[in-house]
């Protein structure tokens, strides 16, 4: 990976952006496209970077933008702020973490606190820990102080920096999924270095929203209404212990993308991006879904009239975890791969079948 692309990548990383609140995100995303591409977003909150405008076919290429957050709901009279999770939480990896609450007067520090074991009664000590009896704790004597630092609404993100880590590997609390955001514009990169030969339009799109009920990419797609997209993500890295490779398949770090096989998506694409990756000497594995993907694909291909669509991503340990885990070889893979495939297609490229 390139030294601009990585700053790049490690500054987005680092930007709070909890599903409908990724605004500071998608500007840094934007600040970034509007270098070499013409750049526009819409009232959702999407960002769409275009290549080639007036191509054919159009190509959209989606990775969302928002990550997993928390939100408050509730002060109390003694200054303790109660929370919902925005997105999917293990409640476990929640208790002691520091996070930051994003309000209108700016960040504001906490942790998040639990009963200590010391006092808990025996039955208590075998439970597991539910958001419902967890709390963030802003260092406010009272309800009254802490209501003017932080409203019920404000919402809040793990307080980790990017950890470089050896053999080219980084931890981040945003790994999934700004890394695609990331890579589709790393791929539109790609191919604005070659256009003379670029038949297609290709839209890339940090859409919104996505870890709330994929509503970002459905808007997107459906004001795009494009020939074909691929969507990006992250899916298990399936090489640490207790993870049934026969149940999961088996996606290393550092064993390229993972295209998905599923039955709502296009036979056609998948099978290109298969044909890519082996053409360009692409290490890549496959992962099989027989009924849906629970990425952004699914917005998208059943938007309009229907939407040829793939899905490739990159394996990632410890998912909606404060310390998400990837493989700088395989976001670089990722983004050649989509970039091989889709700078090979002709003008009028047929995704019917």
């Amino acid at each position: 990976m390139r030294d601009a692309s990585y700053e790049f990548l490690k500054n987005l990383l680092s930007i709070p952006g909890p599903s409908g609140y990724e605004g500071a995100a998608a500007e840094a995303w934007r600040t970034e496209a509007e270098k070499f591409v013409e750049v526009r977003g819409d009232r959702m909150g999407n960002s769409f970077a275009t290549l080639n405008g007036g191509g054919a076919p159009r190509v959209m290429l989606a990775g969302h933008i928002d990550e997993i957050g928390l939100m408050v709901t509730h002060i109390e009279d003694q200054g303790l702020l109660r929370f919902q999770g925005v997105g999917g939480w293990d409640p476990q990896v929640l208790v002691g973490q520091r996070v930051l609450l994003q309000t209108k007067s700016g960040e504001v520090p906490g942790v998040i606190g639990k009963k200590a074991i010391h006092v808990m009664e025996p039955d208590e000590r075998k439970k597991v820990s539910e958001i419902k009896n967890l709390w963030i704790d802003i260092g406010a004597k009272d309800g009254d102080e802490a209501k003017e630092r932080v409203r019920v609404g404000d919402v809040a993100v793990i307080d980790e920096d990017v950890l470089e880590l050896p053999n080219g590997r980084i931890a981040s609390r945003a790994l999934d999924n700004r890394i695609g955001a990331f890579v589709v514009l790393e791929t539109l990169r790609l191919l604005s270095e070659e256009e003379d030969g670029l038949a297609a339009e290709v839209v890339a799109v940090a859409n919104v929203q996505e870890e709330i009920g994929l509503y970002g990419a459905r808007g997107a797609a459906f004001g795009l209404d494009p020939d074909a997209a691929i969507a990006v993500d992250v899916t298990h890295a399936t090489d640490t212990p207790g993870i049934p490779k026969n149940e999961h398949g088996d996606h290393a770090l550092g064993s390229g993308p993972v295209i998905t096989r599923a039955v709502n998506l296009s036979p056609i694409v998948i099978d290109g991006l298969i044909d890519t990756a082996e053409g360009e000497g692409i290490p890549y594995t496959l992962e099989a879904d027989s009924r849906s993907t629970s990425t952004d694909a699914d917005a998208i291909q059943f938007t309009r009239a229907g939407v040829a669509t793939g899905l490739v991503s990159a394996p990632n340990r410890y998912m909606h975890s404060p310390n998400e885990i990837v493989a700088l070889e395989d976001l670089t893979n990722c983004a050649r791969l989509i970039a091989a495939y889709v700078g090979g297609l002709k003008k009028g490229t047929d995704f019917i079948r």
